[in-house]
């Protein structure tokens, strides 16, 4: 558990941090609350969020038209329980005793919301998982 607050921490890492990581960070602090500390990053991070994944949060009721791409920085991974990488190869750095997911979710980017649509249910899903493994909900 990440020291600061007792509370899991998942780190998403896509390479431009404008759409899939976006999505995932988005979903799980939706769905999990304050339960679980959230944070995403790119390796090459885009000037601004894929508006159609914007646009594709926004239908399911979720506003990320705030969020900017974020660099990948060593600080984030060291202070991550979790880090989830989409699709950025071998950039994500690796410190022993940290746990490494990679989820192979299509790229979204130069495409539509239609394009965009599949991918968000699928982190949704994957978010879910996630959430029932690391921050279950307890009590009633």
């Amino acid at each position: 558990m990440a020291e600061s607050s007792g509370k899991p921490s998942v780190l998403f890492v896509c390479v431009h941090n404008a759409g899939r990581s976006q999505m995932a960070a988005a979903w799980l602090t939706h769905l999990a609350g304050d339960r679980v500390e959230v944070r995403s990053a790119g390796s090459a991070p885009g000037d601004a969020v894929n508006p159609a994944a914007v646009e594709a949060m926004a239908e399911v009721g979720i506003d990320i038209s705030a969020e900017t791409p974020k660099i990948l920085t060593i600080d984030a991974v060291r202070e991550s329980d979790v880090c989830i990488t989409m699709g950025c190869g071998d950039t994500c750095p690796v410190f022993p005793g940290k746990r490494y997911l990679d989820w192979k979710l299509d790229d979204p980017a130069g495409q539509g919301v239609e394009a965009v649509r599949p991918v968000r249910d699928a982190i949704k899903v994957l978010v879910e998982g996630l959430i029932a493994e690391i921050a279950p909900r307890t009590g009633p």
